[in-house]
C-alpha cells in the first residue's frame, strides 16, 4: 500500500532546474505556502510574508541555482545551491524546504541527489549546509549524504565533501531498487518512466 502510494506519487511529479525567469515567482510561491514550523526550520526562525519576498528576489538575482519538485505542475519542494562567493568562507551553501503535502515520500533524498549532480557538474568539491537544531529530518537527510553536523549557537552546521563519497553510484542503487518495488505494485505508462528518468538523470528516453 504504501509503495503504491509513492509510486502514484511519483508519476505526477517532474525534477527540473528552474530558469532565471521563474526563480523569483516560482520559488516565493512555494516559500510562501510553507506553514510556520516549516518556515522556522528553513530559515531558523519564523520569518514573514516581506521577507520571504525579498529572499526570492535575491536568490533570482545572485546567482543560486534553485531545483524545484513539482507535483501537478506546482513547486511543492525546492534546493537552493548559492554561490561561492555568497559565503564568508567560500563554500557554496545549500539550503532545502518541502511543504507538507508532499512530505514522507522521499523529495528531500530526491533533491538532494539532483543538487550534488549539478554541484558536481559545476565542480564544486565541498558543500555547507545549516540547519536548525529542532529540524531532525534535516539533520538526518544531512547525515545519510555524508555531512558532518556540529552544534553551536542553536544550529546544526558543517560540510559535504563531494570528493569521498562517489553519490552517483548510490543514487543509481536507490534508484534502481525504487524501480523494483514499484514495478511490483503497478504498471505505469510510457510518459512516466520517461519521467522517471529524467528525475534521476539517465538520459532522455528514446
Amino acid at each position: 500500500m504504501y509503495l503504491t502510494h509513492i509510486a502514484a506519487a511519483l508519476a505526477n511529479s517532474s525534477v527540473r532546474t528552474l530558469s532565471q525567469q521563474e526563480e523569483l515567482p516560482l520559488l516565493r510561491d512555494h516559500l510562501l505556502r510553507l506553514d510556520r514550523t516549516s518556515r522556522r526550520d528553513r530559515f531558523h526562525g519564523f520569518m514573514d510574508d516581506s521577507f520571504i519576498e525579498r529572499y526570492a528576489e535575491k536568490c533570482a538575482n545572485d546567482g543560486t541555482t534553485i531545483i524545484a519538485f513539482f507535483e501537478n505542475g506546482v513547486v511543492r519542494g525546492a534546493a537552493e545551491l548559492h554561490p561561492p562567493d555568497q559565503s564568508p568562507d567560500s563554500l557554496p551553501e545549500i539550503a532545502f524546504s518541502v511543504e507538507a503535502s508532499v512530505r514522507r515520500r522521499g523529495v528531500g533524498s530526491i533533491l538532494f541527489r539532483k543538487l550534488i549532480t549539478v554541484a558536481r557538474a559545476k565542480g564544486y568539491k565541498s558543500l555547507r549546509i545549516t540547519t536548525g537544531a529542532q529540524n531532525e529530518p534535516m539533520r538526518a537527510l544531512a547525515n545519510k549524504f555524508g555531512a558532518q553536523l556540529v552544534f553551536r549557537h542553536g544550529e546544526s552546521t558543517g560540510t559535504i565533501d563531494l570528493t569521498k563519497q562517489d553519490h552517483t553510484e548510490l543514487a543509481t542503487t536507490w534508484a534502481d531498487s525504487t524501480l523494483n518495488a514499484v514495478r511490483t505494485v503497478a504498471n505505469f505508462n510510457r510518459a512516466y518512466w520517461r519521467m522517471l528518468l529524467r528525475m534521476y538523470g539517465w538520459g532522455r528516453a528514446a
